[in-house]
């Protein structure tokens, strides 16, 4: 699909991954109950040119962190027809799932899943779609009560009474580093691995200390076995994630309930208390496999994998044939030299700012005395009572929502709140005129 209805949707998501794609499914769901006397319309745009969530990073044998019941759907609605268990009926595997007796199933098999469900909605996306800017349509009272949404070059694609952004998390490398066909992020590591021209030092040098950058060091110690892996982190070792069973209480949905309604200096002490429940921390599991291999290679004599603890990265320089990379000891300050065939920031992602895509909106909407976004429970945007369309965030929400802001641990409840929000405005409206 290259276009949206020419007709104002009722909503139209920006961006189609997981988190939109749960919003579809909750809508579709929300339709078919009948359950209002106007029906929602919907469609959604995405960049990528088909369904794909961290494709870079399928790593073989590499287990999701959240319980498959956290698909798209099941918290939401157990039964819904677009849950995983669904999804494994419907492939004739569920007697095989429940004899792997796990929780976890491989993201190769959760990206499965999630392409089967995103095939459902196919007709309601327009793929290969940038939207760089939303605009404001006014009604003759000068109200703000629809969006045209935008691309590049000024196309209107759209026009929707409310929008949803739900564009992911981007991701970070540090200041000044520009990717190039050996320095590159993690998030594009399967990709850039099979365009890596044959290595020559055979060495490869990653930066960071989180949960992907010990699953990139795992899979480039396995994949080469010639080669070898240096991982660079400013920490002593690894760090666990706290993935006990009160710990998680953070990702329910309840606790967002909680910490939305929390004094600001709660919040701030939820998200320290709890940070290592999701950054910069890895699977205990993982971190044991990595010392086994460490420790057995110190016994045979020959280091492959090489943990630089206490140290950081302290410049680099490309060259022809690869990267050569200046590590420094944090305790000691001494400086050495690492000529490798790749370096490989593992460094995290980060939310995009909601206001580089409001543009002429930017000015109804709320902030506090940070300059962030207020938002509702409800996902939605406070705004000035002139801007009647509703702005939702998928995303960004951390210092409102807490730490599932932008996991899918709470993907299936967001979506199906943001659906009833929408509902309850757009019946409101409906109702507006009719009495009129």
């Amino acid at each position: 699909m290259s276009s949206l209805p020419e007709e104002p949707q009722d909503l139209i998501g920006i961006g189609f991954g997981p988190a939109n794609l749960a919003l579809a499914i909750a809508l579709r769901d929300h339709n078919a109950r009948g359950s209002t006397q106007v029906g929602l319309s919907a469609s959604f745009v995405e960049r990528q040119t088909g369904f794909g969530w961290h494709r870079g990073m399928l790593i073989e044998g590499a287990t999701m962190q959240v319980s498959f019941l956290k698909d798209l759907a099941t918290m939401r609605d157990p039964v819904s027809r677009y849950g995983f268990l669904s999804y494994l009926h419907a492939h004739g595997r569920l007697a095989d799932f429940i004899n792997h007796k796990t929780m976890f199933p491989t993201r190769i098999e959760f990206h499965d899943y999630l392409e089967w469900a995103a095939a459902h909605f196919a007709a309601q996306v327009a793929y290969g779609t940038h939207v760089t800017e939303l605009r404001p349509v006014k009604d003759d009272h000068g109200d703000i009560v629809a969006v045209e949404v935008l691309t590049g070059d000024g196309n209107v694609v759209g026009t929707a009474r409310s929008v949803v952004l739900g564009v992911g998390l981007q991701p970070h490398l540090p200041e000044n580093v520009r990717v190039s066909e050996r320095v590159w992020h993690n998030h594009d590591l399967l990709t850039r691995l099979r365009d890596l021209p044959e290595p020559v030092h055979h060495r490869f040098v990653v930066v960071g200390a989180g949960q992907s950058a010990a699953e990139v060091v795992e899979h480039l110690h396995t994949s080469y076995p010639r080669a070898e892996v240096c991982a660079v982190f400013g920490r002593y070792g690894y760090s666990p994630a706290d993935d006990s069973a009160f710990a998680n209480r953070i990702f329910d949905p309840s606790a967002v309930d909680d910490f939305h309604r929390a004094p600001e200096p709660v919040k701030k002490a939820l998200l320290a208390y709890h940070r290592n429940t999701n950054y910069s921390v890895v699977d205990a599991d993982l971190i044991e496999e990595l010392y086994r291999r460490s420790y057995q290679e110190k016994t045979q004599g020959r280091e492959r994998l090489r943990i630089l603890n206490a140290s950081r990265m302290a410049g680099f320089d490309p060259r022809r044939d690869g990267v050569r990379v200046q590590v420094e000891h944090l305790v000691a300050g001494e400086r050495s030299t690492l000529d490798c065939d790749a370096l490989i920031f593992a460094t995290g992602y980060r939310p995009p700012d909601p206001a580089s895509m409001l543009h002429g909106l930017t000015g109804f909407c709320e902030t506090d005395e940070q300059g962030r976004l207020r938002v509702g429970r409800d996902y939605r945007v406070a705004t000035d009572p002139s801007l009647r369309c509703g702005i939702y965030l998928q995303g960004g929400t951390e210092h409102t929502h807490g730490l599932s802001s932008s996991l899918l641990s709470n993907a299936a409840i967001r979506a199906g709140e943001i659906v009833r929000s929408i509902a309850a405005h757009r019946e409101a409206a409906y109702r507006e005129r009719v009495n009129a």
